[in-house]
């Protein structure tokens, strides 16, 4: 574990990936472990996606890009840490929204709202803001690539389709979800193949990113990975 988190600069962090990863679950953990903000960039975007789909700018699973826009001056987003979690919340206006972004609604319709420039536009300007004064752990699409393509070490997550499935299933039904694992899989597959081409901010792998491969690791042994990487940048 490294215990030296205090005397060194605090750097930014970027870890961007495909839906799945564990991402989030990974970024916390390195928020902890160094005393850093977590900004979970993925969820910003799944919150643009319910409040569409709560007035009318998403039905049928068809998105209206032009609807979307028009909300998105209603729309503020702010994370509060939450000492039960010991993690931050997502709110919308005010309204907590932690729950509601993770259904399969939300996710069967979150790449096409992500794909939509003025929301990217604006989510990027909010996380720019947001990382300023550095010391943040920052996970998402294209946090190495777009939103801060000078970050001090970037992170490339990766796993295999039918993992990451396998562990969606799991923390839905863990939750009390009925879903089925095929859809998860479909999934899983179509919001890879819709982040890797849609025309702004695609996902791709920074050429300075580290790529990490957690298809077989634990979160013990990703910690260790991280911590090993983590020395390397801030001891050069």
């Amino acid at each position: 574990m490294y215990t030296e988190r205090n005397t060194k600069p605090k750097i930014v962090i970027a870890i961007d990936g495909f839906s799945s990863c564990g991402k989030s679950t990974f970024a916390k953990a390195i928020a902890r472990r160094l005393g850093y903000i977590f900004i979970d960039t993925g969820a910003m975007y799944r919150a643009v996606t319910l409040y569409a789909l709560e007035h009318g700018a998403i039905r049928s699973g068809m998105v209206d890009d032009d609807a979307v826009v028009r909300l998105l001056p209603e729309i503020h987003i702010d994370f509060r840490f939450n000492p039960e979690r010991g993690a931050s919340d997502i709110y919308v206006n005010g309204d907590r929204v932690e729950g509601k972004i993770r259904t399969i609604e939300v996710s069967n319709c979150v790449s096409a709202v992500s794909s939509i420039g003025a929301v990217r536009r604006k989510l990027v300007a909010m996380q720019q803001e947001m990382g300023r004064k550095r010391g943040v752990v920052m996970d998402g699409r294209d946090i190495g690539t777009t939103v801060f393509p000078d970050a001090e070490l970037k992170i490339f997550m990766t796993a295999d389709p039918a993992v990451r499935a396998q562990r969606r299933y799991d923390e839905l039904t863990a939750r009390g979800d009925q879903v089925s694992y095929d859809e998860i899989l479909q999934n899983v597959l179509s919001r890879d193949k819709a982040d890797m081409e849609r025309a702004i901010s695609p996902l791709r792998k920074a050429d300075d990113a580290i790529v990490l491969d957690n298809s077989h690791m634990t979160v013990e042994e990703q910690m260790e990975w991280f911590d090993r990487e983590f020395r390397r940048v801030t001891e050069r």
